[in-house]
């Protein structure tokens, strides 16, 4: 069995040792829901459901503020990198290596640990560990709880326990892709003359693209960063054909004061006058910080001000969908995780712990 009461840091790498590719977190879901039914606190009064693989835990205690813990079960495939192992070095001090140490087992771990240890809480604490979240959106476990089971999903702010090196990092950017397209005229490469050549059309595509200048939108003290990128291009008939057919996938990262409906409309002014076609294939929002929202303030000030914009887009888009400021915060560098080398210091494992322990007992 888990033991919750354990280091938080040991407890990293028991959960590490459970093998949980999407949509296989039975046995983890199976061990974390036994674990809080045995060994969360009665003077908390956690009331446990589970729902599919996911296992979500609150408290009734009629505190005057309610905080969120959430963090997906789920690791990307295996790749010969477990059990976890721990190491020390002069160059990278104490170190857990293995799949899911950054992301993101270190913050379930300190989420579980917390569950159990807290016995009297400054705010009711909702937990919430789910499935699928790193496969596509439309399997995501958090997607399944807001459908099935929305009033779980309240609160006066929600913390996910993503990797951000020990920082608070708010919001998320948002995320569309389009495809850009080109047409022309087919014919034989010795005859070129006779074809109208796509893939050379998309050259412009290209100069617009290399050509592009990002914002940066500071909001609440976070600088948002935006990106226009290529990400792949496709053409091409045979190696002795002029090509009909040519087209290239963008994704634009955008900042959250953006609503994806304004992102699409700069993007297609972005390669306005051009002779393509523009497509979007999917979309995301982004979510602004909220951080001055109270207890997204006090959870600043816990963490000394230790604050930055989240780039990429994470779950906290869902809470903030819903009105609730939402922040990632979690041991672990982002740039480590799905590696085969993931590893995470302990320190910040340790870190972590204590710097929501104080915000959650204060």
């Amino acid at each position: 069995m888990l033991d919750l009461h354990s280091d938080p840091i040991s407890l990293t790498a028991a959960l590490v040792d459970i093998p949980s590719e999407s949509r296989h977190e039975a046995r983890i879901a199976d061990e974390v829901e036994v674990a809080l039914r045995e060994q969360t606190p009665r003077s908390a009064g956690f009331e446990i459901i589970r729902d599919g693989n996911a296992v979500l835990a609150r408290t009734q205690l009629g505190r005057p503020t309610r905080v969120l813990l959430a963090g997906h079960l789920d690791t990307v495939p295996v790749a010969g990198n477990l059990p976890s192992r721990r190491t020390t070095t002069d160059d990278e001090g104490d170190v857990l290596h293995g799949c899911g140490t950054v992301d993101m087992k270190g913050g379930v771990a300190v989420f579980l640990h917390l569950a159990a240890t807290i016995t009297a809480p400054a705010h009711d604490l909702t937990c919430v560990f789910y499935d699928c979240e790193e496969i596509e959106a439309a399997a995501n476990g958090l997607g399944r709880i807001e459908r099935n089971l929305p009033d779980w999903l309240t609160g006066d702010v929600a913390i996910l326990g993503e990797p951000t090196g020990g920082y608070i990092e708010a919001g998320c950017q948002g995320t569309l892709r389009v495809v850009v397209s080109a047409t022309g005229t087919r014919a034989h490469s010795a005859r070129s003359w006779l074809g109208d050549n796509a893939i050379h059309k998309l050259g412009a595509v290209l100069d617009r693209l290399a050509a592009y200048q990002p914002r940066s939108v500071d909001i609440d003290g976070c600088v948002y960063r935006e990106g226009l990128s290529a990400v792949r291009i496709d053409g091409g008939v045979a190696g002795n054909v002029i090509p009909d057919a040519a087209a290239v996938t963008v994704n634009f990262r955008f900042a959250p004061d953006r609503t994806p409906e304004q992102a699409l409309t700069h993007v297609r002014e972005v390669f306005d006058g051009l002779d393509v076609g523009v497509e979007q294939t999917d979309s995301a929002a982004g979510a602004l910080p909220g951080l001055t929202a109270p207890a997204a303030a006090a959870l600043v000030a816990a963490a000394g001000g230790r604050v930055r914009a989240k780039y990429g887009w994470t779950d906290v888009s869902r809470f903030a969908a819903r009105g609730i400021p939402a922040v990632n915060y979690g041991p672990g560098d982002p740039n480590l995780a799905h590696r085969v080398d993931e590893r995470v210091p302990v320190d910040q494992i340790s870190t972590v712990a204590a710097m929501l322990r104080g915000y959650l007992s204060a």
